[in-house]
């Protein structure tokens, strides 16, 4: 009986791992174009590539939340060290991946507000 509880949670714990190796993280978006010069399709090119980023990475947020709860509720009588390093972990992806996204996302405005800042009717008048 003893090892056949073992190999249930040797076999538990490597279907958790996998299943944590089924989150793609998602590809940032590479360079921007500069603001002050690009064109406003590029620009729109370039927010189209910020969205589908964030959507990505939403899906990947959503990816982590489920593999950690059936990971959690595939437990059997976890202790709270084990509770709390997965916690841990899975806060730490969250973390990561949320200031990507802001990095990302910033990056982007840097180059929006000098495209508009270029493009904007007083800019115009300066012409």
């Amino acid at each position: 009986m003893k090892h056949v509880f073992s190999a249930l949670i040797v076999g538990a714990t490597f279907v958790a791992a996998q299943a944590y190796a089924g989150c793609d993280y998602p590809t940032p978006p590479g360079a921007f174009p500069d603001g002050s010069l690009a064109t406003k399709d590029e620009m729109l090119a370039a927010k189209g590539l910020v969205v589908k980023y964030n959507s990505d990475m939403d899906a990947y947020l959503g990816c982590l939340k489920q593999e950690y709860d059936a990971s959690v509720a595939g437990l059997t009588s976890p202790s709270k060290e084990q509770l709390a390093k997965m916690e841990k972990t899975q806060s730490d992806k969250q973390d990561a991946a949320l200031k990507e996204v802001t990095d990302v996302t910033e990056r982007f405005n840097v180059q929006l507000r000098a495209w508009k800042a270029k493009n904007s009717p007083a800019a115009a008048e300066k012409k």
